[in-house]
């Protein structure tokens, strides 16, 4: 009774100064009254109405301390109890200490609305700010009343549990069990250790951790039929299939890990969607082949119509650019293949030399350009950095079967072509290394320039160690691992090709494991792993070649898709003028920039391939769409830049199959077009 009376008194302290401001508040005060009660009041009902809602909730306080301190004498009376079994006291102490959990939460609840009710008649209802913090605290609180009941939900489920099994042990007690009996309730127990063994209670171990935030989200279930339906938690556990998850950003998730890991699952939107996408690519393909079009824009145009753009049948775009991304790992292990040690030593000072030349040349000219334009150097540096990079996927289905120089001692565009894409993919890694110190730059934190130039040329020794760590380590592999592997897997493989067709992708997949851990680039420890496997002969290269070329164009089938999803017709019609300018300017600029470089760099007998490598790199990579978007979250960029830079990219990488088409008219002997091409 005294804690009930002091908890009254403390609440007619927080509603007696409202009652006294009532002269300040009469039109608030008249809002509030209509909301609870549903008609007008005049200030004396006000008045009688705050001492009535005292009086009750006096008297409700005052019943939940007497329920409060009859649970304490049953839990004491369940406690002495020595008919009860141990599992039977565990069941009844839980129930009792979960019902004492509810009424405290429920008192705490009833204060919470009190203290938010006196701050929003505090507060200026024309000021948003304010509105938006009261906003703020109150979802916060809901935040955690749900992890509160999320876990009170969980705990009654266990209790739950605990009476069914009780139960079943005291029936067990009271009758004889026959042998299938007693091998299923064996079967039983055996199934309950498995689970509590499997299962990470990954919800409660996360819901504490720094940064994880509580939001609420949809859980849309489909039916077989198609038809959409939101289900409550016990529709839903019951079903095998895979409900979808959407936040209030729109943005969707779906399941990883299911909380029963004995039952299998697959996921049914994925298994469409790249179902759809092998349907679909093959009219493209054979569309873009009868007008003499690479086959590669038929699969770009069928990302285009299944995408957000077009159909927007493609529900797991981010496990469908995942899968593509393989399609990358092993072009480039196929085009690592034909690029041997050889050839690498005659070209690495090519290599080296031109993309670092080509892309100072173009943060240059883009630091210029946004000096006239009044952009920031941030804003510049990026822009400039991302439209430099060429796409090294796009070039090697160019290469395939390409022209190689015959002469002893000369070089060809191949060659030289794929070293400088392989630099700039180093380029790549590091400059997502340099990235954070880049947004710490766009938004003031560095404290001065020369600290973060300082910090870029750390991160750029830092890169150029890690890269002779990789060299390093593959010229051990050449020399003492990769012939023996290569010959036990050509030894076990024999009637059974899927021996080396697994070797090989488990070696692809440890050098880009390697190469990812040394913050290089997942992409040249691909390429490596198919240079050490072409050191091991003419004979090797083409066996592996003819076993893994399916694997690959399969997957390139479903990368060049994925970057149809991103390529978005209505925006390039809308700006189709400024688009056109931007894209031929950067074009024109690249394939120059690169012509005068290697005009530089390149040996005098060897002058004439500029013009095939300048065509070549004269487009951006696919990485400015990853890379845009990781800026456009940081604040560097802003949401009409990053749909310019992927529209130029996507325009960029339509119109290199024509410029690279016209370069090997031009400077590639007849003889040798028809495989060029």
């Amino acid at each position: 009774m005294k804690i009930a009376g002091d908890r009254v008194f403390w609440m007619l302290l927080v509603l007696l100064p409202l009652a006294a401001r009532a002269a300040d508040h009469v039109e608030v005060a008249r809002h509030v009254i209509k909301l609870h009660r549903g008609r007008g009041a005049a200030l004396a009902q006000r008045k009688q109405w705050v001492l009535d809602g005292c009086r009750k909730l006096s008297g409700l306080l005052r019943q939940k301390n007497v329920v409060l301190n009859k649970l304490k004498s049953a839990i004491r009376v369940v406690e002495k109890d020595v008919g009860l079994s141990n599992e039977e006291k565990l069941f009844q102490v839980h129930t009792f200490e979960i019902f004492q959990k509810e009424l405290n939460e429920s008192e705490n609840s009833v204060f919470q609305a009190i203290h938010s009710l006196q701050r929003a008649l505090q507060g200026d209802y024309k000021d948003v700010v304010n509105m938006k913090e009261s906003s703020r605290q109150r979802l916060e609180a809901l935040r955690e009343a749900a992890i509160k009941e999320e876990t009170e939900y969980v705990e009654l489920l266990a209790a739950e549990k605990h009476q069914a099994e009780a139960l079943k042990n005291m029936q067990h007690q009271n009758k004889s069990l026959s042998i299938l009996d007693e091998i299923l309730e064996d079967v039983r127990k055996a199934a309950d250790r498995l689970e509590e063994e499997i299962e990470e209670h990954a919800f409660d171990e996360n819901k504490s951790v720094k940064g994880v935030n509580v939001e609420a989200v949809l859980r849309v279930e489909e039916e077989e039929a198609g038809a959409k339906r939101n289900v409550t938690r016990g529709e839903g556990e019951g079903g095998l299939g895979l409900s979808m998850l959407i936040d209030s950003q729109n943005n969707q998730y779906i399941l990883t890990k299911p909380r029963d890991a004995t039952i299998p699952r697959a996921d049914p939107h994925f298994i469409k969607d790249i179902v759809t996408i092998g349907m679909l690519s093959l009219p493209c393909g054979w569309l873009c082949t009868a007008i003499g079009l690479p086959t590669m824009f038929g699969y770009i145009m069928c990302g285009v119509l299944l995408g957000p753009s077009g159909m927007n049948s493609i529900k797991s775009i981010v496990q469908v650019e995942t899968l593509g991304e393989f399609g990358v790992f092993f072009t480039l292990f196929l085009v690592g293949l034909e690029f041997s040690p050889e050839k690498l030593r005659k070209v690495w000072k090519i290599s080296l030399q031109g993309p670092c030349c080509m892309t100072l040349l173009m943060v240059a000219f883009g630091l210029l350009w946004g000096h006239l334009l009044q952009i920031r150097p941030t804003q510049s540096v990026f822009i400039s950095t991302c439209l430099s990079l060429s796409s090294t996927p796009l070039v090697s289905r160019f290469l395939v079967g390409s022209a190689r120089g015959d002469k002893e001692g000369d070089i060809d565009y191949s060659t030289v072509l794929l070293g400088m894409l392989v630099t700039q993919d180093v380029q790549l890694g590091l400059f997502i290394a340099v990235l954070p110190t880049l947004i710490q730059a766009g938004a003031g934190a560095s404290a001065s320039v020369a600290v973060a130039v300082l910090h870029v040329l750390v991160l750029a020794g830092r890169t150029l160690l890690s890269l002779a760590t990789v060299l390093l380590l593959c010229l051990v592999m050449k020399t003492f691992l990769v012939g023996p592997y290569y010959r036990r897997l050509h030894a076990e493989s024999k009637g059974s090709k899927e021996i080396l067709i697994l070797g090989m992708s488990a070696l692809i997949f440890l050098m880009l494991t390697v190469t990812e851990l040394l913050d290089v680039s997942m992409e040249l420890g691909c390429f490596l792993a198919g240079a050490l496997v072409s050191s091991q002969g003419h004979m090797a290269t083409e066996e592996i070649a003819s076993y893994m070329e399916p694997v690959r164009d399969f997957l390139a089938i479903v990368f060049f898709a994925s970057i149809g999803l991103h390529v978005f017709p209505t925006f390039v019609v809308y700006e189709l003028t400024v688009l056109v300018f931007l894209t031929l300017s950067v074009v024109l600029m690249k394939f120059v920039l690169a012509a005068l470089v290697l005009s530089l760099i390149l040996p005098q007998s060897s002058r004439h391939i500029r013009w095939i490598v300048s065509a070549g790199l004269a487009q951006v990579s696919e990485f400015s769409f990853v890379l845009g978007s990781r800026a456009r979250r940081a604040g560097i960029i802003s949401r009409e830049v990053y749909l310019l830079i992927l529209s130029v990219t996507t325009l960029s990488l339509l119109l290199a199959p024509v410029l690279w088409r016209a370069a090997i008219m031009k400077c590639v002997p007849r003889p040798e077009r028809r495989s060029s091409l």
